[in-house]
Formats: structure tokens, sequence, C-alpha cells
């Protein structure tokens, strides 16, 4: 499983249908996840990136260090599944998405990772899964990190 976390002000996603817009998920202050899942992943893969963005310590302290965490700000999670994290553009020109989980693991795997994220206290908002979406964020730093949870050492 990997993860793009950033650190944002705000951030919130639209969903794009035929003659309809609306806003899926938007939060203040917090994370703005992308989600991507493989074939290989588990519970266990949501889990780890659970844990790992929910206790990141990326946020300033008083003193101005990244000492705090997401769940000491009171910060909330923009969580927004993005298969394309797996894409593979090493030859050709268009990208393979073959490593990309089949969209029912894939979305059941999404799901359990927000309700891993609720279950530490946190307030996540989702984008809709397999739904055309616009991304808006305010990164603050910036701060991104790419987790991903086949390279943990």
């Amino acid at each position: 499983m990997r993860a793009v976390i950033q650190k944002v002000t705000h951030a919130r996603v639209d969903v794009i249908e035929p003659e309809c817009r609306e806003t899926s998920g938007a939060i203040e202050h917090g994370f703005m996840i992308l989600l991507g899942i493989t074939h290989s992943d588990t519970e266990a893969d949501a889990r780890y990136i659970a844990d790992k963005a929910a206790n990141l310590r990326i946020f300033e302290d008083e003193a101005g260090k990244l000492n705090l965490s997401l769940k000491d700000v009171g910060g909330s999670v923009l969580l927004v599944s993005q298969f394309t994290l797996y894409a593979d553009a090493r030859s050709g020109r268009r990208p393979s998405f073959s490593q990309a989980a089949p969209a029912a693991q894939a979305e059941a795997l999404y799901l359990h990772t927000a309700e891993l994220l609720r279950a530490h206290g946190l307030n996540v908002a989702t984008g809709r899964f397999q739904t055309h979406m616009q991304v808006s964020l305010c990164n603050d730093g910036p701060v991104t990190l790419l987790l991903d949870s086949q390279k943990v050492f």
C-alpha cells in the first residue's frame, strides 16, 4: 500500500459527473492522503498506513520543531483512493496499471483504512471510489511524505 501524505491548511475533493459537481469531502488543517492499493495488500498494510499517518510528528511545536502528530494538533484527514500510485511508466508512453489492485479489493481496503484512521479519533473525510474527482489543497510547509507498507525496514 502506498500513501502520499501532504500536510495541508485545507483540502477538498469534488466529484465530477455529467451535469453534477459536488464536494465529497473537505477538511481544514491536517493531512491530504492519496492512497494506492496493490494486489498483495491486506488489512495489515492498511493498519500500518493508518497507524503511521495518525502518529507522524510533522507539525510544529512551540519551538518550531516538527514534533507534534495529527492527533496532537486535532487535525483531520482527507483520504482519496488513487490507483495511479501503482502506475508503471518505465516503457512506452502509456502507463500500465496492472499492479493496482482490482476494484473490489481496493475499495474494501480503502474503506478499512478510513475506519482505522477514525479509530485513532481522527475526523476523516473521503473521496468517492471509482469516480472522476478534482482535488484542491494548500500544502503547508510544503511537507509531503511517501509511505509504502511493503518497504518497511
